[in-house]
């Protein structure tokens, strides 16, 4: 018998290799704003620091609506976080956080005065994974699926809502 997946556990398995997110605001014209962003660190829970400047955009379009999602995505593989965010610039965390790559964007290294950390609270999750043996499994249930007429059943391992 097939034991349950742990939605929750199958979730972060998916996000912890991910470096980038893409983060997605709302904008002074309430508009959604997508952009890529660096993944400082990734929690089981969902809780995450991205590495900012202080003086993007987004600072301001997350001071005055906290309300954000992360995307992630590699091929097969499809995950979807909600939750709050809000600027830190904690120098101590920075400097524990700091990555070599990210002085592209801070040439002063970890201790550029525009370095902050945007972090967020993950409320909830989803995820799609078609990867390795799933993705096969998929295909095959599709293909019949599609031969019946019919929409092709998802699992745990496939697809989940997670409350975190």
């Amino acid at each position: 018998m097939k034991q349950a997946t742990d939605t929750k556990e199958h979730l972060f398995e998916l996000l912890r290799d991910f470096d980038t997110t893409m983060l997605v605001t709302v904008d002074n014209d309430g508009g959604l704003h997508a952009r890529p962003m660096a993944v400082a660190s990734l929690e089981p829970d969902g809780d995450t620091y991205l590495v900012t400047s202080i003086e993007s955009p987004k600072v301001a379009e997350v001071e005055h609506y906290p309300q954000v999602t992360l995307t992630f995505q590699i091929n097969d593989q499809y995950a979807a976080l909600r939750g709050r965010a809000a600027i830190v610039r904690d120098r101590k965390l920075i400097e524990k956080l700091w990555k070599e790559p990210w002085k592209v964007w801070f040439p002063e290294g970890k201790d550029d005065p525009t370095i902050a950390l945007l972090r967020f609270d993950a409320d909830s999750g989803e995820y799609w994974d078609n990867s390795g043996m799933q993705g096969l499994k998929y295909a095959f249930t599709a293909a019949k699926s599609y031969v019946k007429g019919e929409r092709p059943p998802t699992d745990d391992d496939q697809h989940s809502r997670v409350r975190l």
